[in-house]
């Protein structure tokens, strides 16, 4: 009952984010540790990949020009997340989007070449669940992909748990690591991918209190934990 609570308190905050535009920057924000992790990912044209927490949906349209002969597929838990996805993605045809949790995709066993999740897995109701709903969506030898900046080893970003309106898990580096192995996964790596973009000298946002906590942040950088379905289970 307590996991349906707050998957549905995820899904009305998140609605409400997307009502505000709060969507339509997090390119912005992210581009500059999903570029290295795409490169790292080795995205083939035939591929299919799944980008879980999906947003507006600007990473699948940065994917789907590398999969001509594959497909990209978001979820998201907000509907209204995943109706401005639609919305902007009408000149895709290999593309689409679904609205649904995390921890239950509704999509056939091992389709998926490849899996992504960008700054959304610290928000599932249950982690652990997600990742092991990943591993049942990629075919065998297919990887996973996970990339957060809430996480135990980024002491910059921890404060964000008491910003949010919705439940957080601030998991550290091997928890992480855990769950991908108790999912199933085999060769499941990690490291951080630091963000190279510029600091503002007069930072006046609302996430950090001051230009020199946003460095350390950006200077520490993201979490990417990845791993390869070895079989099915």
């Amino acid at each position: 009952m307590l996991k349906s609570a707050n998957e549905k308190q995820l899904r009305e905050e998140f609605d409400r984010w997307a009502a505000d535009g709060r969507g339509d920057d997090l390119e912005e924000h992210h581009r500059p540790i999903v570029e290295p992790t795409l490169e790292l990912m080795d995205i083939r044209p035939n591929d299919r990949v799944l980008d879980v927490g999906c947003g507006t949906g600007w990473l699948c349209r940065m994917i789907a020009p590398l999969v001509p002969d594959g497909r990209a597929v978001g979820i998201d838990v907000s509907d209204q997340m995943v109706q401005r996805a639609r919305a902007a993605s009408s000149a895709f045809s290999n593309l689409e989007f679904l609205a649904g949790p995390a921890e239950k995709i509704p999509w056939k066993d091992s389709f998926f070449t490849k899996a992504i999740s960008v700054e959304s897995a610290y928000y599932w109701p249950d982690p652990a669940a997600g990742v092991r709903e990943i591993h049942r969506l990629l075919e065998t030898r297919g990887t996973a992909w996970i990339l957060i900046n809430y996480y135990v080893e980024n002491p910059h970003a921890h404060h964000w748990g008491s910003q949010l309106e919705v439940p957080t898990h601030l998991l550290s580096t091997a928890q992480w690591v855990q769950c991908f192995r108790a999912a199933g996964f085999s060769d499941v790596g990690h490291r951080q991918i630091p963000d190279c973009s510029p600091v503002p000298e007069d930072y006046t946002g609302g996430s950090f209190k001051d230009a020199e906590q946003l460095r350390k942040f950006k200077e520490t950088g993201a979490l990417l934990v990845h791993g390869a379905k070895a079989s099915d289970r």
